[in-house]
């Protein structure tokens, strides 16, 4: 354990993330962003994806040791998590409570077994969804769904609206590939229920993008909520990055800079998509076809079956006179950030979805699995600053909604200027008397009557 050198006066609070990339990035965020506000900060992490203690000095790290490994099935990988950390999660957090008061826990919400621990140890626990409010009302209604018959899922009944969750179709369930689908209901009511059990939960969004669903959620949950969100936007692009569990290439910006103003296609779907090798052609050709110069995120494992770049087209890359780059991982948000980006073709997590938003750059969504189809049909029939792939991905297809986004017509641009019109809610949102502002004020208020019992 990394001791802190100075102990605050905010309290203590342990942070527990889920230990994927899409997960830890918001948690750091969030401990930084709370221990602005005075808190001593313990991050409490499995050995698995563990985060570099260096990078965050001012934090204090406990690890716990577990037999974890994510070549499993993405569910079993789930479950397990959840049995075999229970015990040495126990005992870092009984340790840590033997040599100083604890205000509260705060856990991932996919880390359902801090529940039982937290009872056990009368800690206060509060919950992070890293995810957006939306998908989380459609995880919570899977009781429903599967009594109306949505669930599961029939080929014939894609295209049906799901009359209880508006504007969503069948086909845009949070639903993942399994052959034991009563585990992912299991998972998903232990997490639910847990978050309801909670003393409140925290959220990576703000109010004027989800206030409808907030409205919803507050109706069916007795406790408080805090949207306090965009957790990257509390930072600058540069530090929000050292969470990143794998080596940027800071090139790519470099080569962005010699780019006019949104010309460039930023392409990227996050740390755990896979695509099969058929797809990933098509792609590469209706990128090329469009003319656009692109930018695109190609990490090992991307492709089903390869690990690395084997499969681009003999002679593509040399036909496209420079205008394509491809990188195994790159700084996101400051290639949003940056002016020569002028679309995002994404896998909509929820994520690069907020990072999308902030810099008001429109998306081409193309979902692969849970809450990413939430999330992008909201971006497409909600907020509407983006267009979805709906007939699967095929060269042709793709390159007409790269050409809707990116050139001059009329569809494009009402796009365009509805992205830019969210990008400046959700800078006011974190301002003075802006409701993720006030929304944080009340959060530190609420944590520090926690501070004052166990003190």
């Amino acid at each position: 354990m990394q001791q802190e050198a100075v102990q605050r006066n905010g309290g203590r609070l342990l942070l527990i993330p889920f230990p994927l990339q899409g997960h830890i990035n918001p948690m750091l965020h969030l401990a930084q962003i709370l221990h602005s506000k005075g808190f001593s900060i313990t991050i409490i992490h499995t050995t698995f994806n563990a985060p570099n203690p260096s990078n965050y000095p001012h934090f204090t790290f406990c690890s716990i040791q577990q037999p974890l490994s994510q070549t499993q099935d993405f569910l079993d990988f789930l479950l397990d998590l959840n049995v075999k950390c229970t015990t040495p999660f126990h005992d870092c957090v009984t340790k840590i409570l033997s040599q100083e008061p604890v205000a509260c826990l705060i856990s991932d919400a996919i880390c359902y077994f801090t529940q039982d621990v937290a009872d056990t140890l009368r800690l206060p626990r509060i919950v992070l969804r890293t995810g957006a409010l939306s998908s989380f009302l459609a995880f919570a209604a899977f009781p429903l769904l599967r009594q109306k018959g949505y669930i599961p899922i029939q080929d014939c009944k894609l295209e049906e609206e799901v009359t209880e969750l508006p504007p969503l179709r069948v086909k845009d369930l949070p639903m993942i590939k399994t052959e034991e689908p009563e585990k992912y209901y299991e998972l998903l009511h232990r997490v639910v229920n847990t978050t309801k059990n909670s003393l409140g939960v925290i959220w990576n969004s703000f109010e004027e993008l989800e206030s409808s669903a907030l409205k919803t959620l507050s109706q069916e949950f007795s406790i408080p909520m805090f949207l306090i969100g965009p957790f990257h936007d509390y930072f600058s692009a540069s530090s929000s990055s050292c969470s990143s569990l794998i080596l940027q290439d800071q090139s790519c910006i470099s080569w962005l800079d010699k780019h006019t103003p949104n010309s460039v296609v930023y392409v990227s779907f996050g740390s755990v998509a896979e695509i099969t090798e058929t797809d990933f052609l098509e792609m590469a050709w209706g990128l090329a076809n469009t003319n656009h110069p692109f930018l695109w995120v190609v990490r090992p494992g991307l492709i089903k079956g390869s690990k690395g770049l084997e499969h681009i087209p003999s002679g593509l890359m040399d036909n496209l006179e420079g205008r394509g780059l491809i990188v195994k991982w790159a700084p996101q948000q400051e290639i949003l950030a940056h002016s020569a980006v002028g679309a995002f073709w994404t896998h909509n997590g929820w994520n690069s979805t907020l990072e999308s938003i902030c810099e008001g750059v429109p998306m081409l969504c193309m979902p692969c699995l849970s809450d990413q189809k939430v999330n992008a049909r909201y971006v497409s029939h909600v907020w509407r600053v983006g267009l979805q792939l709906e007939k699967g991905v095929e060269r042709g297809e793709i390159e007409r909604a790269i050409r809707k986004l990116m050139d001059d017509n009329v569809e494009g641009k009402e796009i365009r200027d509805r992205a830019l019109k969210l990008k400046e809610e959700a800078k006011l949102c974190l301002e003075k008397g802006g409701s993720s502002c006030s929304s944080l004020e009340a959060l530190v208020t609420y944590i520090s009557s926690f501070t004052f019992q166990a003190s």
